[in-house]
């Protein structure tokens, strides 16, 4: 069970992309929160946070977890990286964390740990009255990082009651790629799955509600700005404590780390052989790692060449987390089993295409 202070309050900077790394997923925003619910942001002697590997596992929504999976989740959050603008135009970067342990306690129970990076404190730390709070229960329920994302931009707000933001800075607040939402049907996907998805989340999960209407127009009735009237959601009272979430999430498949067992021999996860063997290394991840031995080596290879395009990069950490966010975007729409792999190629190559 979590040792969280009583009303699980987090805490967090009213300059959003000051503690809002690129890229994270839901489940890292959703552990994000978790994590700054844990600290005492007056005691900078909680900063290091431990908890049980198998919750961990559940707030990760790992259906199963073995050590690629587990490296390439901590590596990910590992690798966040926060920007921070100077009075002179420039910019300080460094690491949200520093450290990540994954170790046995005494009693032989596997446990995680994580640690802020050192010039990531002031940001949790002693920043008195530059933050703003809200209760962790209320980035529980929320689906999708945009979701997340949206309700810390307008929470900040509701004793105003209104912001106004031009559509590129909520587009940046919210993490949207360039490429995104782009095109002759842009604007209405944008408005469908971003501002209508996430007024319905934030009214069915949330302490506040919103609508928004057009603010500045450019030619032909281009929306330049967007004008949020945000309210405290009066009728939203389930409230969600985060062992409530722990104990609602499905029976997961034990935790054996002795079948892949990597710690005392350091082995390294492209050294380390997997189940099935996809072909190269990087196969054996997103075969592993993010698809779950789902599908054949000849399927995961071509899921493979696909995310290749869908990440240029070439990074295997962010690949593997972008197919695993595919993966889940799929699980949303439950197609048959016999389906999945075609489902899951044309939702990448629609992704490429946009």
């Amino acid at each position: 069970m979590f040792d969280l202070y009583e009303n699980a309050i987090v805490s967090k900077r009213n300059v959003l992309n000051e503690l809002r790394s690129n890229n994270m997923t839901v489940q890292e925003l959703r552990f994000f929160s978790i994590y700054l619910s844990k600290i005492n942001p007056w005691d900078i002697s909680t900063r290091a946070v431990q908890f049980p590997l198998s919750d961990f596992q559940k707030i990760m929504g790992f259906g199963k977890l073995n050590i690629s999976q587990l490296k390439a989740s901590t590596n990910s959050l590992l690798s966040k990286i926060v920007n921070i603008p100077t009075e002179r135009g420039g910019y300080n970067a460094f690491q949200l964390f520093k450290r990540c342990r994954v170790d046995q306690n005494d009693n032989g129970e596997w446990y995680i740990e994580i640690d802020a990076h050192d010039d990531a404190l002031p940001l949790m730390f002693d920043f008195k009255n530059r933050y703003f709070k809200y209760e962790l229960w209320n980035a529980l329920r929320l689906k999708s990082a945009n979701q997340v994302r949206m309700y810390e931009i307008l929470k900040q707000y509701e004793t105003i009651g209104k912001r106004e933001l031009t559509v590129p800075e909520l587009r940046g607040l919210l993490g949207i790629a360039k490429n995104e939402y782009s095109g002759r049907t842009g604007w209405s996907d944008f408005k469908k799955k971003v501002l209508d998805s996430c007024q319905q989340a934030l009214r069915d999960t949330t302490d506040i509600c919103y609508t928004y209407v057009r603010g500045k127009v450019g030619k032909g009735g281009k929306w330049l700005s967007i004008i949020f009237y945000i309210k405290n959601n009066d009728e939203y009272i389930d409230q969600l404590t985060l062992d409530e979430f722990i104990d609602m999430q499905p029976q997961l498949e034990p935790i054996d780390m002795t079948s892949n067992y990597e710690f005392e021999g350091h082995i390294s996860a492209s050294d380390q052989q997997t189940e099935t063997d996809y072909g190269s290394d990087l196969a054996n991840l997103l075969g592993s790692a993010a698809l779950d031995n789902e599908f054949s080596p000849k399927q995961v290879r071509v899921l493979q060449d696909l995310t290749l395009k869908a990440v240029p990069s070439r990074d295997h950490i962010k690949m593997c987390n972008y197919l695993l966010k595919m993966v889940h975007k799929m699980d949303v729409y439950a197609p048959k089993k016999e389906k999945r792999f075609t489902y899951l190629c044309r939702m990448i190559e629609t992704d490429i295409e946009e």
